[in-house]
């Protein structure tokens, strides 16, 4: 049987993007739902953190997708694969950090800087990704940006990675090995005072690239099956289905879990680390597999163009939904419903404002995160990202990487 062409670019892939972010944003804001649902509901619905664990088997799967049959280990070809990883990922985040930081200086919000004295040393930090690395510091700046320190790890390690698999054959060892030395450092660094650096264990594996790197190499290991095996299928099993009931049954198991002291859901437990890094990973693979292979309803909604633009956008909105934007927007909000009580005061009306519901505020909110979240990917993401590409930053512009070493391929 002739092996199918395996697609360039996969549009549900992209359109899952928009999906693992809004359950992050839903994840935020469980709490504006505690007066509608049940207190079981509401645990279920904080454990939607799990949009983490999808981008980064995301990750994996693309990176490996991409490069592990077309790599080289030279000077070159990493200055390049860099340089993509710089656009893709850095214009944005430095614009809105530097947003943060600007926000502090008239704001004074001690969530910008932490513990940090100096405001400019917490910038340095954050625009450097290295805060992430330290429990104390890990919220400071964009808090949701700590899972860019996990990201750019992956992409520096992605291809020794690859070489380690390919030359010496090792490849399941590798997160062993990895965690161990995460594990490691805690020991030596977990009775050190210094802003909480590999401070505990629940530190390390939530994060932590050494902590979550399982995720990623299930998504390398998505990747390799689809490029020895194509989208050949020998069974009718519809793994998308199957893979996304199975996600949303370690939220559940989650859920259930008592939360530790001093943490806020039972991801911090340690069954519930098991449950997030390990089984999660591998439901989130199946589901990935059942999208790129299959015909399905949900691969259909994914794909639409809009729903792609929404996963297009994503990243800015993942940045922008939790912080000093959406206060800005919250702020707004407010201001309008109390222009609204003023006026019906002024004509001795006795309504409700359209924005004095909490679940109705955080909707608008939503959409307009969104909105926004489009305009800066069609204005700055997408134009600085191929402004970037197309520069001889890090290296010369269509400058031929060099093959006279040993292919990793």
């Amino acid at each position: 049987m002739l092996q199918k062409a395996l697609p360039k670019y996969i549009p549900a892939l992209t359109g899952v993007r928009a999906l693992a972010a809004y359950l992050v944003f839903i994840s935020h804001y469980d709490y504006v739902f505690d007066g509608n649902f049940p207190h079981g509901v509401q645990r279920f619905l904080q454990e939607f953190h799990i949009g983490v664990t999808i981008f980064f088997v995301l990750s994996g799967f693309l990176i490996a997708y991409r490069y592990y049959d077309n790599f080289y280990l030279t000077t070159d070809w990493f200055k390049q694969y860099l340089k993509n990883r710089v656009a893709r990922i850095y214009p944005m985040y430095l614009l809105l950090t530097v947003g943060a930081f600007v926000y502090y200086g008239y704001s004074g919000d001690k969530s910008v800087t932490g513990n940090l004295s100096s405001a400019w040393t917490a910038l340095l930090m954050n625009v450097t990704f290295v805060r992430g690395f330290f429990n104390d510091l890990k919220f400071t700046g964009i808090a949701q940006g700590w899972s860019l320190t996990v990201e750019e790890c992956f992409y520096f390690a992605a291809p020794f990675i690859f070489l380690i698999a390919k030359k010496y054959k090792q490849f399941y060892i590798q997160p062993l090995v990895i965690t161990g030395v995460g594990a490691l450092l805690v020991l030596i660094f977990s009775h050190v005072n210094w802003y909480g650096f590999f401070g505990n264990f629940t530190f390390m594996m939530i994060h932590t690239f050494l902590g979550r790197c399982f995720e990623f190499f299930v998504g390398i290991q998505l990747a390799l099956i689809l490029l020895k095996k194509g989208t050949n299928r020998t069974n009718n099993l519809k793994y998308t289905y199957i893979g996304f009931l199975l996600i949303f049954v370690c939220v559940g198991v989650m859920s259930q879990l008592p939360v530790p002291k001093g943490w806020t859901a039972g991801l911090h437990n340690p069954l519930g680390i098991i449950t997030n890094n390990y089984l999660l990973a591998i439901a989130i693979a199946l589901f990935f597999y059942g999208l790129v292979t299959e015909g399905t309803v949900m691969k259909k909604v994914l794909s639409n163009p809009f729903v792609e633009l929404l996963g297009k956008s994503s990243y800015i909105f993942y940045l922008i939904h939790l912080g000093y934007i959406r206060n800005y927007l919250n702020d707004g909000l407010n201001w309008l419903n109390d222009r609204v009580f003023e006026w019906y005061d002024a004509k001795g009306l006795d309504w409700h404002s359209p924005f004095e519901n909490d679940t109705v505020n955080l909707v608008l909110q939503f959409i307009l995160l969104n909105a926004l979240s489009i305009l800066l990917f069609k204005t700055i993401e997408e134009p600085m990202n191929h402004y970037i590409r197309k520069s001889d930053f890090l290296i010369k512009n269509n400058k031929p990487v060099k093959k006279e070493a040993q292919p990793l391929a």
